[in-house]
């Protein structure tokens, strides 16, 4: 059989209730756009989802498109315009984009795209370059009590969670958060160059992101922005360091505009297939993920309140 008419009586099968929607899901081909640079954590996640979504059989094939800039605001215009009612088109997200929607106001927003699920947390780590004058957070801290301008923070984009993590910092230690020297990178592996270049007097990301240069030695791990220690980490929380802040990260995927709800439920069930899968739990492991799994009305709802939680923290922290 002729592989058009092939995929023509699957669809006439599926339409008229004699297949499921996910039986069509083993030839998807998806599309996954990476709103940030090559090397960081919408990109190592994006690419294990494809990844497990490949080992899985959901997909017949993935491919990726990075487009950072702007807390993936850039990507996301792009991914809203021209993947519009494409049931195959995923978009990896997170709480990084929320603080970036929140500080920007850009013209395309969450609301032009369809949430599918949430998939992992993660708290982030702070460090320095191994070359650098300061030992320890507190070291760190006094500097920036006598003149805030001179401590460059090294992250993600504006209104990232590192970056409200610095500012939730300064104000816990009594500096003002507007004064704080901020340094915006479009992507992880930016990042990391920079810190490891020792252009930044601090460095923060995702611990996933740092620690291969942490235990080699390139980086020297201040704390962690975690209420507990990390299992298996050896690395102090602000909070043991007197420093009363708190704040994690989350990512998840949305898809396209315009997809229904027939659409929207089928591509959660592949998203669902592939987070059941060995790769997916072997990335999960490698990178020291915490599995967060929401979908459908619950990711909608949480996604609402994390924007009201995250914009009443930038106030207090005097970045809105």
């Amino acid at each position: 059989m002729r592989r058009d008419t092939f995929l023509k009586s699957m669809a006439a099968l599926a339409a008229a209730g004699a297949l499921p929607l996910q039986a069509l899901a083993a030839g998807a081909n998806i599309k996954m756009m990476i709103p940030a640079n090559p090397g960081g954590g919408w990109d190592t996640t994006g690419r294990a989802l494809g990844k497990a979504l490949l080992d899985a059989g959901a997909a017949a094939s993935v491919t990726y498109e990075n487009k950072g800039g702007a807390a993936g605001a850039i990507g996301l215009a792009q991914f809203a315009n021209a993947s519009k009612g494409d049931p195959n088109a995923l978009m990896v997200m997170g709480a990084v984009m929320l603080g970036g929607i929140i500080t920007a106001k850009p013209p395309v927003g969450l609301d032009k795209v369809t949430p599918i699920a949430r998939l992992t947390s993660e708290y982030n780590v702070f460090v320095l370059p191994a070359n650098s004058p300061f030992k320890t957070m507190n070291e760190v801290i006094e500097q920036m009590k006598k003149d805030p301008a001179s401590v460059k923070w090294g992250g993600g984009s504006r209104g990232s969670t590192e970056h409200i993590a610095a500012a939730m910092i300064a104000r816990a230690v009594g500096v003002d958060a507007s004064k704080i020297n901020y340094v915006p990178f479009r992507g992880g592996g930016e990042a990391t160059a920079a810190i490891l270049g020792g252009n930044v007097t601090v460095g923060g990301s995702g611990y996933s992101e740092f620690a291969e240069y942490i235990t080699t030695g390139k980086m020297r791990a201040l704390a962690v922005t975690s209420g507990t220690r990390l299992k298996g980490v050896n690395i102090p929380t602000l909070k043991e360091l007197g420093i009363d802040v708190e704040i994690g990260n989350w990512r998840g995927v949305y898809g396209a505009q315009g997809i229904d709800a027939a659409q929207r439920k089928a591509l959660t069930d592949m998203v669902l297939k592939a987070l059941k899968n060995k790769a997916w739990e072997e990335a999960l492991e490698r990178n020291n993920w915490t599995p967060a799994v929401l979908t459908g009305a619950a990711f909608d709802k949480f996604v609402d309140d994390s924007f009201a939680s995250l914009r009443a923290t930038m106030v207090k922290a005097g970045m809105v």
